[in-house]
């Protein structure tokens, strides 16, 4: 059962390289503290890309038990998801595949709430099966009409029942969020939807969620800078400025 999101969910660092930022955790322990930072700030769920011991996103076991582990007890209350990005094993469907089934070698505690998985990434089908049976929530990434579309077919023709939650996810200037939004209920996709976008896009789509009333995401995976594009301390100043937009605009 994943629990809805009402507003706010921090995504802590995303695939930018340790230095980017400041403040950006890559470490479990860096992470637990910046989970426990977002949180108090009001951020109601945690997304982070776990790291192997060089920096490297990773989605070996031992790596994302340890980062989950670390931010589950610095924020017990609060669901903790991952990544799955096909970029992390170079593109190869298979490697993920049994990189994310390795996680059955972890016990419960170890293992994230929830995982995004990519509607246009191959492998998707099999991705969602293997989450599902490793008790992983899926939300599903989505960032564009045609990836709508192609979600509601993945449920009607391979048996996926649908997800709990759907991310549109706006990374270029020429998707249109409504367009998506309006396919997803065209077709009657389940699910609860999260808008966000990246960059230039971020502080955007957090007001148009704002207007819609619908959740979204910050951190510093999306964006460096507060919305009149100062720098920011780190996860937390851009949770309260996250807030601050989408109660404005809605």
């Amino acid at each position: 059962m994943l629990s809805p999101i009402a507003r706010i969910k921090v995504a802590l660092n995303g695939g930018r390289h340790p230095g980017a930022h400041p403040a950006l955790p890559c470490t479990p322990a860096e992470l637990a503290v910046a989970a426990r930072e977002a949180v108090a700030a009001g951020a109601e769920a945690v997304h982070l890309h776990p790291r192997d011991t060089g920096g490297r996103e990773s989605l070996h076991a031992a790596d994302v038990g340890a980062a989950v582990a670390a931010v589950r007890d610095a924020c017990p209350a609060t669901p903790v998801g991952v990544t799955t990005g096909l970029w992390i094993t170079d593109g190869d469907a298979a490697a993920r595949q049994r990189a994310v089934a390795g996680w059955a070698q972890l016990p419960p505690a170890r293992r994230p709430d929830f995982a995004s998985a990519n509607v246009a990434e191959p492998g998707f089908t099999d991705l969602v099966a293997t989450l599902r049976d490793l008790g992983v929530a899926v939300e599903a990434g989505v960032w564009s009409v045609q990836d709508a579309t192609a979600l509601s077919t993945a449920s009607t023709v391979n048996g996926i029942d649908g997800v709990p939650r759907v991310l549109i996810e706006i990374m270029s200037p020429q998707t249109d969020p409504m367009a998506v939004l309006a396919r997803l209920d065209e077709l009657g996709v389940p699910g609860e939807r999260l808008l966000h976008g990246e960059d230039e896009l971020c502080w955007p789509m957090v007001a148009l969620a704002g207007r819609l009333g619908l959740p979204t995401r910050i951190g510093l995976e999306d964006t460096l800078t507060a919305p009149d594009g100062a720098p920011v301390t780190g996860n937390a100043e851009l949770v309260r400025h996250a807030l601050s937009v989408w109660a404005a605009a809605g």
